[in-house]
């Protein structure tokens, strides 16, 4: 595991630039360090001192732009040496090699200086130049290194001469390796051992790596650390090298052909003790830390612009991902997450994310255990209602890492306005949220707790400071998967902005408390009476005895005077789970809010059941070449697109017209026809059959988006139904067979 390639480095991975001071005694060469340095010759005549030079980032090994910064005692105060150093990433303190007093002054003066000037906890690194090497014969390391190990700030020192070249590039690579690489928040040198902050970043590293959750890296997961890392493969007598080195030096570093956490820890102290500290930072870097080892916020909270109206949800890598991630963790294999399983799928957190109201907001097992159901759930709420929390929570498990994409802003979708769903009268959304508004105690939190298939028997087991206002889980429209978020709001005379904001409302009372429906009433009345947003009555705990709601009408009558569907008796006292009914129900009318608005206009026609049949198998042929199937993409290749694209074509609109205009045409021969025979007859009979003529007319009503088709007539006989309604089914069944046809002649084209 070495740093055999470089990677290119993203903009938060490194400092934008450096800049390094030199100070030192009067006449120990430091203005002649750089102006050898710029001119690559040793100056004939120096100045007092060297403006600042500032080297371009295309220049440097570590494409960092640098500036080198001199000081002269001559010509500068106190006052602006200590700017100098506040501004500096690196102190290089040059001593003359031949001049015992400046190397003294290192001590005596310098690093004294220097540290007054910095936080005890962020030290300057420092850098010792021993310069005029061409002078002596000898070298002056023996009077160095115990300064070197009395003061742990100081991170290399170098013999040079200003005058011969030598070791002048050098000289200005280590102060800049010793900003953008620092030995300081490695390493500990009186205890020869990495600092914790560093085994806790690497231990973390070390886990999301290991991708099976063994406890080693095989040869596999060496590979793919390598290559993010670094841009290159090791070759399989690299990976060999590498583990027999380990071997070497600790016995349990290898297992099973492994590397374990303490070999994966030994390596990279020994790269900082033989001062290739660069390869640990550049594994560092990768996973998101930043010079304190601490996760940046460029890497936890990438840049991501939600336009109002707009919900975030999980897109389908999203998902594969999350599901990696259980099977990785249920070593059981119990499609669920036991407490052990869970916390040690936290251990790349830096704490522990979720609480115990979480297992009675998603499903769970018997024993109370999250299931892959409720793992998946949870995310998705998390990503609703906190869009930055769940970026924060995959920046943490590695998603942009192990996925290989820019940030974990990739996982997300951003769904369109919700008036443009309500323009085109379809939506692309696959989570709906549904608030839950009635008394206290009136059965709302059973209503959500039956979301998640719990009876009343269940729900007495949580306790109360577990209990969640929210509950979540997937339900099935016509065949297609959706989430149904449910919030508990709680009791108030009015509702906030925030508390009305849903896509369908689900208010709730108690049969067996007469005062209870008067607050969903008033409610109602308030926020929902003149909104778009369509409202649902639940009749809670009807297991109960129903009393007389202490309320102007009934609520059958309310909902009957506001054209909203009757109240729904629901019961959580069940044997077995509580039904769904009201659930898909209500899920259905988030899904299609305009139908329901419009079956609020038209309630009271004696035709809804007929209207919401033929709705339904409409929507039913549109998805059902996606039963069970979750299209995410929109390439317009796939059949469930050539479909869809076809459905909504003009061509098919074309068709549909055409087939309501003959049936249109032929009721009106058959009323011709009647009305010939009963000229002899009254003259009312025939204003009465012409009549019949006009009203079927204005109740043919055709929705392109939903498909749902509207068919009155109310003043036909039975018969004259039945006749009309075989020549609509057979032009029906001919529409149904050419989409078919067209399917999938489009299918075997594109195979082909």
């Amino acid at each position: 595991m070495h740093a055999g390639g470089t990677r290119p480095r993203r903009a938060a991975d490194m400092k934008k630039d450096v800049r390094i001071l030199l100070v030192g005694e009067p006449r120990v060469g430091k203005t002649s360090l750089i102006m050898s340095l710029v001119s690559e010759e040793f100056p004939e005549e120096v100045p007092p001192r060297a403006e600042e030079i500032t080297i371009p980032a295309d220049v440097t090994p570590e494409r960092v732009p640098t500036h080198i910064v001199d000081y002269s005692e001559a010509e500068q105060s106190d006052e602006q040496l200590h700017q100098e150093i506040s501004q500096a990433n690196v102190i290089c303190i040059v001593y003359a090699v031949n001049n015992k007093h400046s190397i003294d002054k290192v001590t005596s003066r310098w690093i004294p200086l220097i540290n007054e000037r910095t936080d005890k906890d962020s030290r300057l690194p420092l850098i010792l130049v021993g310069n005029k090497s061409d002078l002596v014969e000898y070298s002056s390391m023996e009077t160095i290194l115990p300064i070197m190990n009395q003061y742990t700030e100081i991170e290399t020192c170098v013999e040079c001469s200003a005058k011969n070249l030598k070791n002048i590039s050098e000289l200005f690579y280590y102060a800049q390796k010793a900003v953008l690489h620092p030995t300081g928040p490695l390493y500990c040198p009186e205890e020869k051992e990495m600092k914790p902050a560093c085994i806790k970043a690497l231990t973390r590293i070390f886990k999301i790596s290991d991708q099976d959750n063994d406890g080693t890296l095989n040869d596999a997961e060496l590979n793919f650390f390598q290559r993010i890392c670094f841009n290159t493969p090791l070759a399989p007598q690299a990976l060999e090298d590498v583990k027999n080195v380990v071997r070497k030096h600790i016995s349990d570093g290898v297992a099973d052909s492994g590397l374990t956490l303490k070999g994966f820890l030994f390596l990279h102290t020994l790269f900082i003790q033989r001062g290739r500290h660069e390869t640990t930072w550049t594994v560092l870097r990768r996973f998101g830390y930043d010079d304190d080892l601490d996760l940046t916020p460029e890497y936890l909270f990438p840049l991501l612009k939600i336009p109002p109206d707009c919900t975030t949800e999980l897109n389908h890598h999203a998902y594969l991902f999350l599901q990696s991630t259980f099977d990785k963790h249920d070593l059981d294999r119990d499609c669920a997450l036991s407490p052990d399983e869970l916390k040690d799928l936290f251990k790349v957190f830096p704490y522990i994310p979720w609480g115990p109201d979480v297992n009675n907001t998603v499903c769970t097992n018997e024993k109370g255990w999250i299931t892959y159901q409720g793992f998946l759930s949870q995310w998705t709420l998390t990503t609703y209602l906190d869009v930055q929390r769940c970026l924060e929570y995959l920046g943490y498990l590695g998603y942009s890492i192990l996925t290989e994409q820019e940030s974990q802003a990739s996982a997300l979708t951003i769904t369109r306005d919700k008036k443009i769903d309500l323009q085109k009268k379809q939506t692309q959304r696959n989570v709906f949220r549904c608030n839950v508004i009635g008394m206290k105690n009136c059965g709302k939190s059973g209503v959500l707790q039956a979301l998640l298939g719990r009876n009343l028997v269940r729900q007495k087991k949580i306790r109360d400071d577990h209990k969640s206002y929210y509950a979540i889980n997937t339900v099935y429209v016509y065949g297609q998967e959706k989430y149904l978020l449910m919030h508990d709001i709680s009791e108030s005379e009015f509702l906030t902005e925030a508390e009305i904001i849903c896509d369908v409302v689900c208010l709730v009372y108690d049969v067996s408390n007469p005062k209870s429906f008067e607050y969903c009433a008033r409610i109602f009345k308030q926020h929902f009476m003149d909104s778009r947003i369509p409202c649902l009555i639940i009749a809670a705990k009807s297991d109960l005895h129903e009393v007389k709601q202490e309320y102007s009408i009934s609520p059958t009558d309310f909902c009957r005077k506001h054209k909203m569907p009757p109240p729904q008796a629901f019961t959580c006292n069940t044997a077995d789970a509580p039904s769904k009914d009201i659930f898909v129900k209500l899920t259905t009318m988030a899904m299609y809010p305009e139908d329901h608005y419009r079956d609020r206009l038209s309630r009271g026609t004696g035709s809804t059941d007929r209207i919401e049949n033929l709705r339904k198998i409409w929507v039913f042929l549109k998805t059902a070449f996606h039963a069970r199937l979750r299209c995410m993409c929109t390439c317009n290749r796939c059949t469930f697109c050539i479909c869809q694209n076809f459905l909504n074509s003009d061509l098919l609109q074309s068709v549909k017209n055409k087939i309501f205009t003959a049936v249109l045409n032929r009721l009106r021969a058959r009323v011709a026809e009647w009305g010939a025979m009963l000229l002899a007859d009254d003259e009312g009979s025939i204003t009465h059959q012409v009549h019949a003529v006009s009203s079927v007319e204005d109740s043919i009503f055709m929705e392109s988006s939903h498909g749902p088709l509207f068919l009155e007539a109310r003043h036909v006989t039975q018969a004259d139904l039945k006749s009309s309604t075989f020549w609509l089914r057979a032009s029906f069944g001919a529409t149904v067979f050419a989409v078919l046809g067209f399917a999938m002649y489009k299918a075997l084209l594109k195979q082909r």
